[in-house]
């Protein structure tokens, strides 16, 4: 599975599902589309290489979000995927109750095909960049065990040198900083954000880095600050500096 471009495209109108796979397909995007969510979570069972799913939000059976929410509940839990929801009528609890479900973006109709298409573009190159990730968490569980090892290590010498003038190096230095209050629980787009945002950036910077709008950047900015339970992102910023 190292191909994971595909983009698939659920709208319980057929005509949106096909002006959309048309325009996407000539862009060299390659799209499989369906009007139905129980079609859409037989393809995306059955093809490992959609990365990308793009959703109506209100269909007549089950709505985007919960389409969203089923799709990551029945996955193995190494599939990558990132969504884009659609509507013509959402409201700002809408939107919210979408980020907060992991959706990485949302735009509303009538549709801009030119930003759709780039928003698709960059999620599929986050959704590719996961995936490579993925393939060093080995090694990153091998780093733990070797700080663990060498704490009991320091510990042992620090024992032996109980005499020795020279200030022996403590635990804390040989183990990485605690994570963060929250941290842990945030959702792979929401750790992007909070880590840009330890880098500097701007809500702005952020949004062409992520290729996602500049509200729902701030979206996500709010959601971190509340899951780390930080007063501003000056703190976090701050915080998430140390980590590193």
């Amino acid at each position: 599975m190292n191909d994971l471009n595909k983009v698939l495209i659920v709208d319980n109108e057929p005509f949106i599902v096909e002006e959309l796979s048309e325009y996407l397909g000539a862009a060299g995007v390659s799209c499989v589309g369906c009007d139905s969510s129980a079609e859409a979570i037989d393809l995306f069972c059955r093809d490992e290489r959609i990365g990308v799913v793009l959703s109506d939000y209100r269909m007549p059976d089950i709505n985007g979000i919960d389409l969203v929410k089923l799709l990551r509940k029945t996955s193995p839990d190494n599939r990558v995927f990132e969504s884009i929801l659609f509507t013509g009528d959402a409201d700002k609890e809408d939107v919210v109750a979408a980020m907060r479900a992991g959706i990485s973006d949302y735009y509303q109709k009538p549709l801009d095909l030119d930003a759709l298409l780039a928003g698709v573009r960059h999620l599929q190159a986050n959704v590719q960049r996961r995936f490579a990730a993925q393939k060093v968490e080995g090694i990153s569980e091998r780093l733990k065990e070797m700080t663990h090892s060498l704490r009991e290590l320091q510990q042992d010498v620090s024992g032996l040198n109980s005499s020795d003038t020279t200030e022996p190096v403590t635990a804390a230095q040989l183990l990485p900083v605690t994570e963060l209050p929250g941290y842990s629980k945030l959702s792979p787009r929401q750790v992007e954000v909070a880590e840009l945002l330890g880098k500097g950036l701007t809500n702005y910077q952020i949004s062409c880095e992520l290729g996602i709008s500049e509200n729902t950047v701030k979206l996500y900015v709010s959601q971190v600050l509340r899951a780390t339970n930080m007063h501003n992102r000056t703190l976090l910023a701050l915080a998430l500096g140390g980590r590193r």
